[in-house]
């Protein structure tokens, strides 16, 4: 007999979910409906992944030529943090390679080195600086010589997601705003009336609606775990500027301020610019002013997009027959391009253990429930660290985002183990570290945690240093064959619309 699923809403959330579900349940009696309103806008704030993204896109099918050519996108090989410690010249990056050459822990070798940059220690670095692309022109689809990510147009991408659910994998789409949530005698989802009258009925439901969280908050009361004592920003200012003409950075630009700080996304044809901010500290007209500033347009000059972020997650990410994925499941502010990852990660957890037994959905509902949660309490933990291993105290924001009182036990105790010594493989024991130890590296000495550094002998420091420079020489040769960003993307385009036209693609 065949079952249905139900996924209420669409964008990035709704359609990466319908992406996963139809590729794991492929072949399986399993029809999957996906139905979105043209009443309900879609937020389509976030434009930044990780590489995460890369697996699942391939997975799904999808050439990266095509993402190239329909989303706007541009390359991402890391983050560039400005202004969050004290000082005006504080920077550093977050690359996504590796920050052990060749395999090498060369930490303690690096920070005894007090003139040398952390962030040297990756070959994406130079690359960063220097605006060159991440791919060789002849690099094969979804390979580059440094691991990368994207910048998009996030409402693009969905549809991009959406075309594919459809048309290669056999999704079915439908337009319609629900209005009301039936449920059975037992408590499970029985179903979903439409403003039209139209009733649907599934055995499974995805909420994929958004911050209302119309199925699992409204219809099945799963509370709200409110984490906003850990992550104290709780406003978002969005606007879209005009591109660069010629450089492209290959990296978002997260600038610190007074009250939160300030993204600065790049895309073929704009940017996408905001501030993220605590209400607490300064009001919106101040917030107002303060992008404007950053963008160099007068305030009233300035069209944007105000949107308060609720800071938490679901108690339960899945509950009788329903989950909930994206912005209905829960959201941490956009530091690290949390959101689509949790998300991707999610679909693809749900996709894989989705039953529709009643023992075996009870089961895989706990599994999820405690991996999810998990997830949820480590990305926090993540985020916060940018925050409160700062020395700034310039302002009222910083102090109280620097106070430890609001930190888990997790992130405090491993802080405290690492004055001690560097953090290691074997302290993030779980599979579901989706940022592990490559990461924390990287923000904790871009932001100088001091830590008692072990003693090398004269054998070790003489090979690592030896595994540094070997790695630093690869690093300079990288960059006098990769092309600069921009030019690398005109040439795709190019060569896509001349194959496009021969009816190539």
């Amino acid at each position: 007999m065949t079952k249905r699923i139900i996924i209420v809403g669409g964008g990035t959330a709704g359609w990466l979910a319908a992406n996963h579900l139809a590729v794991e349940l492929r072949g399986e009696p399993v029809e999957i409906m996906l139905i979105e309103s043209d009443e309900i806008g879609i937020i389509g704030v976030g434009e930044g992944t990780v590489p995460h993204i890369r697996r699942s896109l391939k997975k799904f099918g999808i050439p990266e030529s095509e993402l190239l050519a329909r989303c706007d996108v541009t390359f991402k090989q890391g983050i560039r943090f400005d202004g969050w410690m004290s000082g005006t010249d504080s920077s550093y990056f977050h690359p996504f390679a590796s920050p052990f050459p060749n395999g090498y822990d060369a930490t303690s070798c690096l920070l005894s080195q007090p003139d040398v940059r952390f962030d040297s220690v990756s070959a994406a670095a130079p690359l960063m600086e220097s605006g060159r692309s991440p791919k060789l022109i002849s690099s094969s689809e979804y390979e580059g010589v440094v691991d990368y990510a994207y910048h998009f147009d996030a409402k693009k991408f969905g549809e991009l997601l959406a075309d594919n659910a459809v048309s290669r994998l056999g999704v079915k789409r439908h337009t319609a705003t629900v209005r009301e949530v039936r449920l059975s005698h037992s408590g499970e989802i029985e179903s979903l009336v439409a403003a039209d009258g139209k009733v649907f009925t599934a055995d499974f439901f995805v909420d994929c609606s958004g911050f209302s969280a119309l199925l699992l908050g409204g219809a099945l009361s799963i509370p709200f775990m409110d984490q906003s004592s850990r992550i104290q920003t709780d406003t978002v200012l969005a606007t879209q500027q005009l591109a660069t003409p010629e450089h492209i950075p290959c990296f978002t630009l997260a600038k610190a301020h007074e009250a939160g700080w300030l993204w600065d996304i790049p895309l073929q044809s704009r940017r996408g610019v905001g501030f993220v901010y605590s209400s607490q500290s300064i009001d919106r007209d101040q917030a107002v002013v303060a992008l404007a500033n950053y963008c160099q347009v007068v305030p009233e000059d300035l069209t944007y997009r105000m949107l308060p972020m609720r800071i938490g997650y679901r108690n339960a990410f899945w509950s009788k027959n329903c989950a909930s994925l994206g912005l209905s499941q829960g959201f941490v502010e956009p530091l690290e391009a949390t959101s689509i990852l949790v998300t991707d990660f999610s679909a693809e957890l749900l996709a894989r253990n989705i039953h529709f037994g009643a023992d075996g959905m009870n089961a895989a509902a706990q599994y999820c429930n405690r991996v999810v949660r998990y997830v949820w309490e480590r990305i926090i933990d993540f985020v916060q660290l940018h925050y409160c291993i700062s020395d700034r105290r310039d302002t009222d924001f910083w102090r109280a985002v620097t106070a430890p009182s609001a930190m888990s036990d997790t992130l405090a105790e491993r802080l405290s183990i690492w004055r001690s010594r560097t953090p290691l493989k074997s302290d993030f024991f779980s599979r579901f570290d989706l940022f592990d130890v490559d990461n924390y590296l990287y923000v904790l000495y871009g932001m100088k945690y001091p830590t008692n550094l072990k003693t090398s002998t004269p054998y070790e420091e003489e090979f690592l240093r030896q595994q540094l420079v070997a790695h630093q020489s690869q690093a300079g040769q990288w960059i006098s064959q990769l092309l600069a960003h921009r030019e690398w993307l005109n040439r795709f385009n190019a060569a896509y619309a001349a194959a496009h036209a021969k009816g190539q693609y």
